[in-house]
């Protein structure tokens, strides 16, 4: 196998991970609002990762794009842009919204699961 292809199976995978990890810590968090057993040190540390793949998917995506000199849509691009700067908002707001913080992560969970899901369908490199 090549390296380009191997940087391109990188970036499919890491979006695939991106997903999966920020809709189950969504959901994780929102039912920690709702019930204590839930809210484990676990869930900071699957956050902390999941919107980290958000810019591992970024930085992998720049380089398969590079290395293979192709056109990226542009509705790509928006989507992973968009959701690298939710990632900083989201991080941004953790003091102000600590009493909801459970809320702020989960609502954050989905909407980046929904923007990985949106920017797969619509324009995958």
């Amino acid at each position: 196998m090549n390296v380009l292809a191997s940087l391109r199976n990188t970036h499919e995978v890491v979006a695939w991970l991106m997903v999966l990890l920020n809709g189950a810590t969504g959901i994780w968090s929102l039912q920690a609002h709702r019930n204590k057993q839930f809210r484990v040190s676990a869930l900071s540390w699957l956050t902390v990762i999941a919107q980290t793949m958000v810019v591992i998917h970024l930085f992998s995506g720049v380089a398969a794009a590079s290395a293979e000199n192709i056109e990226v849509p542009k509705f790509h691009m928006l989507y992973w842009a968009a959701a690298a700067l939710s990632v900083g908002v989201i991080y941004g707001y953790r003091n102000q919204l600590e009493s909801r913080k459970y809320l702020l992560y989960g609502f954050a969970g989905l909407f980046l699961m929904g923007l990985g899901i949106r920017s797969m369908v619509l324009g995958p490199i």
